[in-house]
């Protein structure tokens, strides 16, 4: 009965907002400890008792339930089978040093729009496509439209708060047999949701450096400084994009005022990886080191399009590593993986069976 009343003390107060960002401003405020307490009611990671998941299962159904709303930018999907979860499940718990690879897919439950998703992603709804680094790098107009979008849709995006799949797999890390996980997402959010063994391929919106000295500032604080010199109407901010900037007027674009690096006065760019660029050689090498310390790979969330990313699928086909793909629609990956699951990642992570859940 106390452990009852406990569950739904906490449920009320939480509002079982924690794994959405459409709710972020009502639990920003929420600790870490509440966080991962709820994580843990869902899971039943501190209490085993029967008696516990018999009173409780009408609210871990309405947890569920909660998470599955946020689903706006998520594909179609249909619910996996038992015998599914069972499989992947299966697959990760015969691994001692699994390697996780996440892409887009895994953060549109938190809100954040993909690229490629048929009938939600960004490709699907608007002819705009991301800046090129070619374009950012040679012309001033692009960049000058590139940070007056990114500069609008800052305040949003930095605000993205993990969904229940980055918290699946920041507890596979600390109770399970994650060897190294790599994200093509550069929205930080594996890092708010606790996981440290990670490297982030294409980089992260939360830093911003020059491209021509070794001068390196946070965006936050890129931030503050940028809001000196530009007033902005927020009743004309538009559409969010994947990579943290938003759709803004054209007169907003050419009175936007970006500043220079304040050590050289040199072009400041994003620390991540724009299309047209490569990764760097010392990031590819460090992940693969890392596969070949691997015995499985779990990919999730990543439909493989760009070779940033493939390249360690082939990587795990030549050292014989077994491949789980868990992604909604086809993949590059398909052909060379062992286990393939069409399906919502937080219709599947969630559920499986680990041992130390």
């Amino acid at each position: 009965i106390a452990q009852k009343f406990l569950i739904d003390y906490i449920l009320t107060q939480c509002q079982l907002n924690i794994f959405t960002g459409e709710h972020y401003k009502k639990i920003k405020n929420e600790t870490k400890t509440v966080q991962q307490m709820r994580l843990k009611i869902l899971w039943g990671l501190k209490w085993k008792q029967p008696s516990f998941f018999g009173c409780c299962h009408h609210y871990k159904r309405s947890i569920h339930h909660k998470i599955a709303r946020d689903d706006k930018f998520v594909p179609k999907s249909h619910q996996p089978s038992e015998d599914t979860i069972r499989t992947l499940s299966d697959f990760i718990n015969s691994s001692r040093r699994l390697f996780v690879l996440t892409g887009a897919g895994l953060s549109t439950e938190s809100g954040i729009r993909d690229y490629r998703s048929e009938g939600v992603g960004q490709y699907s709804i608007t002819t705009d496509r991301p800046t090129q680094h070619i374009d950012f790098v040679k012309s001033p107009n692009k960049r000058q439209r590139y940070w007056a979008r990114n500069f609008a849709g800052w305040p949003v995006f930095r605000n993205f708060q993990p969904n229940i799949n980055h918290m699946v797999i920041a507890e596979m890390e600390k109770y399970g047999n994650v060897h190294w996980l790599v994200t093509q997402n550069v929205d930080g959010l594996h890092y708010k949701a606790g996981s440290s063994k990670i490297t982030e391929l294409h980089g992260s919106t939360a830093r911003v450096g020059c491209l021509s000295c070794d001068f390196e500032i946070s965006r936050d604080n890129l931030q503050k400084i940028l809001l000196r010199h530009n007033i902005w109407d927020e009743a004309n901010i538009g559409r969010q994009s994947p990579d943290a900037d938003v759709v803004v007027p054209n007169h907003a674009v050419e009175n936007f005022k970006m500043v220079d690096c304040p050590s050289c006065g040199g072009v400041l760019k994003p620390k991540v990886v724009f299309f047209g660029d490569n990764v760097a050689a010392s990031v590819k090498d460090f992940i693969f080191q890392k596969l070949d310390e691997s015995d499985k790979m779990l990919v999730v969330g990543s439909s493989l399009q760009v070779y940033s990313s493939f390249r360690f699928i082939l990587g795990a086909k030549e050292r014989n590593i077994p491949i789980a793909i868990l992604n909604i629609g086809e993949t590059r990956g398909d052909k060379h993986c062992n286990l393939k699951i069409n399906a919502k990642a937080g219709d599947v992570l969630p559920r499986l069976l680990l041992p130390w859940k």
